[in-house]
């Protein structure tokens, strides 16, 4: 294996925004009692994050259980309602797709690197079957308590205990509709691909860094082809 390609899910690969703010809600209701009224925005953002904001834009005073209790409570709620995913969200054009013909590149290894815990990551994969392309055991979430850059180095790590390759800024790609995802590439240590499907701008990825844009999915080819160019250590190279 001489490939890994780390995938944002949510505005990347999937669209389920409706059934996210409903287990958020249920969530906050189990864990403080109270309605939710204001859910703090992603941005890009591990789940960890936005469970912090959340409670304190809705004047909670954080403690240290908080945060597992939430996080637990997220799990559970996302669950009771993994049957709404395909109802009430969609995959994203050329998504399955690109994560097929991914696939069949040499030596590629494919997970995500998500700010969704575990849990609900693996329920958003298979409710629109895109989990058989990822191995979810390399990947990175969002319980854990890491700027996404340095979650990204603890995927490759993963990766590399997995499948006893060394993944590195030149064999490691990770593919994102955010700036904030961008970022995390940069630092962390890999090759960026942007996709225009989320709510940064092609403008606003290629001015981030992105070392490739896309304006979504739709052309599984050109996947392929800028996956394979960022991957391939003379393609780097070239100006």
């Amino acid at each position: 294996m001489n490939r890994l390609v780390l995938w944002n899910i949510d505005l990347t690969l999937v669209d389920v925004a409706i059934v996210t703010r409903d287990a958020y809600a249920d969530a906050f209701r189990m864990v403080t009692g109270r309605p939710l009224v204001k859910l703090a925005p992603a941005l890009g953002r591990p789940d960890s994050e936005i469970v912090f904001e959340t409670l304190a834009v809705n004047g909670i005073v954080v403690e240290d259980h908080h945060l597992p209790r939430f996080l637990d409570a997220l799990a559970v709620c996302f669950a009771e309602r993994r049957d709404r995913l395909t109802k009430d969200g969609r995959v994203l054009p050329g998504a399955k797709d690109a994560l097929k013909a991914v696939s069949r590149l040499d030596g590629v290894v494919q997970s995500v690197l998500t700010g969704t815990i575990k849990s609900n990551a693996v329920h958003k994969l298979k409710a629109f079957g895109l989990d058989k392309w990822i191995d979810v055991e390399v990947g990175g979430y969002g319980e854990e308590v890491y700027p996404k850059a340095t979650l990204l180095q603890v995927a490759q790590g993963r990766a590399k205990a997995g499948y006893g390759a060394v993944f590195t800024a030149g064999n490691t790609v990770l593919i994102g509709d955010s700036t904030r995802d961008v970022q995390a590439a940069k630092i962390g240590g890999a090759a960026m691909i942007g996709v225009a499907s989320g709510r940064s701008t092609a403008a606003e990825l290629r001015e981030a860094g992105a070392d490739i844009v896309l304006s979504d999915l739709s052309n599984p080819s050109e996947v392929v082809a800028a996956v394979a160019r960022l991957t391939t250590p003379a393609d780097r190279t070239t100006p």
